[in-house]
């Protein structure tokens, strides 16, 4: 499924279609009310496996010593404290996310495991990047993009702050490749999450709100023609548990 609107003018929040404005301001809402439970309910929703899939996408960015970094939405810090293991003294992770309540998690986070020195946080809008061009040896998204407005916009800034010979890395819910696993799937997405959103967090209806855009989320074919429309060259990706979750990977040059 793509991510367009009924309507041309609109875009959509789950199943709604809205304004562009009313999506960023209902989407910073979702993870306002989120943020302080964030962690636990990845835990909880996806059994642990969002930290297997976390570490699969470091295997496909292959963050190098001394590299520079950009993690995109990367809320509480997960995918930006693995990076700076891996670039080191000599590198800089910038973690960015649009959302300055999930930041404020990261940040306390990712100083309570030590990481200080080689990391930057700046709150910013995927889609209009504060960077120079050719900033950064490697960007990454994790399980952010289907929350962005203009997906396009934010692919060509992304593809625009990389420098040549650079990758993006996409970290992202996708379409499972099995029919039988696609209808389990969906009846533990609609039924289950956001029950557990009721019972964890209180806030039912953005758990339902994060299924709904899973699934208006573009499937792996349409995500990759996407990022060769934005300028990826070498565009792979690989299905993780069944295709539930892909990682996408592509080059500039």
């Amino acid at each position: 499924m793509t991510d367009t609107a009924s309507d041309p003018a609109l875009t959509h929040f789950g199943y709604k279609d809205v304004d562009p404005a009313t999506k960023t301001r209902l989407v910073e809402g979702v993870f306002r009310s989120v943020a302080g439970r964030y962690d636990l309910m990845n835990d909880l929703m996806s059994g642990g496996l969002h930290r297997a899939w976390k570490r699969f996408t470091m295997s496909i960015a292959t963050p190098h010593p001394g590299e520079q970094v950009l993690d995109l939405a990367g809320g509480t810090g997960d995918l930006s404290y693995l990076l700076s293991r891996r670039v080191g003294p000599t590198g800089q992770v910038v973690l960015s996310d649009i959302n300055g309540s999930m930041l404020a998690v990261g940040r306390d986070r990712l100083l309570n495991r030590g990481v200080c020195g080689n990391l930057v946080i700046t709150q910013a809008n995927a889609e209009c990047l504060p960077f120079p061009d050719n900033s950064f040896d490697l960007v990454t998204i994790g399980f952010g993009l289907r929350n962005v407005t203009f997906k396009e916009r934010a692919l060509e800034a992304m593809f625009r702050v990389l420098r040549p010979g650079g990758r993006l890395v996409i970290l992202e819910f996708s379409k499972p490749r099995s029919a039988v696993l696609q209808r389990a799937y969906d009846l533990y997405s609609f039924r289950i999450v956001p029950q557990i959103g009721r019972l964890v967090t209180g806030d039912e209806g953005s758990y339902q709100y994060l299924v709904e855009s899973i699934r208006r989320h573009p499937d792996q074919e349409t995500l990759k023609a996407m990022m060769a429309a934005a300028g990826f060259c070498r565009i792979d990706y690989w299905n993780l548990t069944d295709g539930i979750v892909a990682v996408h990977r592509g080059y500039k040059f």
